[in-house]
């Protein structure tokens, strides 16, 4: 019982079941299906008054291979991967543009004659 303790408090070993739904496709009705039929446990959390349930990972990955096979569960982890991918390329790309901007203002402000005495 001390590994599902940890299990919950461990990092990426949970999701909400929002997460669920989108990374891997599930319906709600699905996960209360699941949670009735004592195949996900859930901890019921709220943040700013919004309510929703943590599910652990491993659990949520078990119900989709078993309902929908190995294939897709392996799709839907893949393309989760590539958005997250593309999200950090794109914010790479915007820090990259900033530094790049701000180098050039610093070239050019030396390379400006003469308004410092040796």
């Amino acid at each position: 019982m001390e590994f599902r303790a940890e299990e919950w408090g461990r990092q990426g070993a949970t999701l909400s079941d929002k997460t669920a739904r989108s990374e891997y496709g599930l319906t709600q009705d699905e996960i209360f299906a699941a949670i009735d039929a004592g195949k996900l446990q859930y901890r019921p959390a709220a943040m700013h008054g919004n309510p929703w349930l943590r599910l652990l990972r491993r659990e949520v990955e078990d119900l989709v291979r078993t309902g929908h096979g190995e294939r897709y569960l392996q799709e839907r982890k893949a393309r989760t991967e590539l958005a997250q991918i593309n999200r950090e390329l794109k914010q790479l790309r915007a820090q990259l543009a900033a530094l790049e901007e701000r180098r050039a203002a610093l070239l050019a402000d030396l390379a400006a004659p003469g308004d410092h005495q040796a």
